[in-house]
């Protein structure tokens, strides 16, 4: 059967975007960690330091972005940002903290907050329901997301500071499947399997996964940026022969040509989807890809410059310093025993 010109047109565009978000999803080798299954009486308050704080309290690398989760199984929760910001969270919906905030949860109260420290420290809840009050207490399960290769990576800083999740099952596709995934993960936190450890590894990594699909899914037609790009037919082809060929010598003409388009025209719809101009998207993701190099393969600086379009491994250097914020050597040397 013949294939028409418009649905090759809207296969290939589709395979652009799943490509797309293929690649800078699987390279942040998500995984995830249960941390809290507690139910809790109000009033109650705790605490969540922010990443960096949190990953000394759990003595884990403070160089993996942490996004600490909270998921309502009954009743609902209050959180409040550090930076003023108030969101209120009920059974069926879950909170994803990307930004790494700390935050505090309550209900009834937000004084005084017991840490989340000495949570850990003591695995006592001192906020637990009696027998008469049980059913009207919270039912919360916390955790993290650990994301790796963060850095300027198009996906992660596309996604909001804090994302608020749906997890009731409804005709919206997404919000079922993501719904699935928590039965799984509950299920298997309820009745432990032989599987136990290896299972709630991957439904918290298809659970973050879908959260982010989700979020990339309902951006607003009416915001500029990444999640938007993907979606956008003239941008998804540009940006994946970008991400397929970082070595190419990259101009504005150049990729006008990909799209038949003028240079100037291009240029004025790719930063207005996008956000940001075309050359500068071109050499934030090849100084996202030398940062990966850097960091897990034992190439020299100069054939990693080769590989992502430089040269001349001065310009390289200069590049990635202005992006990255040290030389090349210093980030490798920071990120040798990862």
């Amino acid at each position: 059967m013949a294939v028409s010109t418009e649905l090759y047109s809207e296969t290939t565009g589709f395979v652009s975007v799943n490509n797309v978000f293929f690649e800078t999803l699987s390279s942040m080798q998500v995984t995830g960690s249960l941390l809290l299954n507690e139910a809790y009486a109000a009033p109650w308050a705790i605490s969540v330091p922010n990443s960096v704080e949190l990953a000394e309290n759990i003595e884990h690398d403070k160089r993996v972005q942490i996004a600490a989760f909270h998921l309502v199984r009954r009743g609902y929760i209050e959180i409040e940002l550090e930076n003023g910001r108030q969101h209120c969270v009920h059974q069926g919906e879950m909170v994803i903290c990307f930004s790494g905030m700390a935050h505090t949860l309550c209900q009834g109260t937000s004084q005084p907050a017991y840490s989340f420290k000495d949570i850990m420290l003591t695995g006592k809840n001192i906020f637990e329901p009696a027998r008469d009050n049980y059913a009207q207490s919270t039912a919360l399960i916390c955790g993290i997301f650990l994301l790796r290769n963060t850095l300027l990576n198009p996906l992660f800083d596309a996604l909001p500071p804090l994302l608020k999740v749906t997890i009731n099952r409804t005709d919206n596709n997404a919000h079922s499947t993501t719904a699935s995934i928590v039965d799984l993960l509950l299920a298997e936190i309820d009745q432990q399997s032989l599987a136990h450890s290896y299972n709630l590894e991957r439904y918290l990594e298809l659970l973050c996964a879908k959260s982010i699909q989700s979020s990339m899914e309902s951006s607003s037609a009416k915001e500029s940026g990444w999640f938007m790009a993907i979606k956008d037919p003239m941008a998804a082809r540009v940006m994946t022969a970008i991400h397929s060929q970082p070595s190419s010598d990259w101009s504005v003409k150049t990729m006008a040509g990909l799209v038949s388009l003028s240079p100037s025209r291009f240029a004025v719809r790719f930063t207005a989807i996008m956000g940001t101009t075309p050359m500068v998207y071109v050499t934030r993701w090849r100084m996202y890809l030398a940062s990966k190099l850097l960091k897990e393969t034992l190439l020299g600086i100069k054939q990693i410059s080769t590989q992502v379009g430089y040269d001349n491994v001065a310009a390289f250097s200069r590049a990635f310093k202005r992006n990255i914020g040290v030389s090349p050597g210093a980030w490798r040397t920071y990120n040798r025993d990862l």
